[in-house]
């Protein structure tokens, strides 16, 4: 499957997705400000390409996110995250920058999460590893 671009109404590329055949894992790139519907529909569409393609591993990167995404918190805990394990998501590494309100919502994420495995980095190479050891 091709690189797959979400684009907000504005036409801002908010979330790239790769299905990375050679690691086994679904690689997602956000960016920007990020509306509750672009989480939704982002989360829900990397989810349908981690079905799709049978993996287990998502390797999750934020640094590009502006600002916090607590208003999507509920809803990501909630009803995302049951459906993503019952899709075949077992590990999640998530890449966010230190010291960023997005950083304050992935550790609120990590801490509410029961449904699978996940963990944060403050580098790409280092959550890759991590996939790659439980993968």
């Amino acid at each position: 499957m091709p690189i797959q671009e979400l684009k907000s109404s504005l036409g801002r590329v908010y979330l790239t997705i790769d299905t990375d055949y050679d690691n086994r894992w679904i690689a997602v790139q956000w960016q920007g400000y990020l509306t509750a519907a672009n989480v939704q529909a982002g989360a829900q569409a990397y989810t349908a390409a981690l079905a799709q393609a049978g993996f287990a591993c998502v390797l999750n990167d934020t640094r590009a996110v502006r600002g916090p995404w607590d208003h999507s918190m509920e809803w990501v805990v909630n009803e995302w995250a049951p459906a993503a394990a019952q899709a075949g998501l077992r590990y999640f590494a998530m890449v966010t920058s230190p010291e960023t309100l997005a950083q304050s919502s992935a550790d609120t994420f990590s801490s509410l999460l029961t449904a699978f495995e996940a963990r944060l980095f403050d580098n790409l190479a280092e959550a890759g590893q991590w996939l790659r050891s439980v993968g």
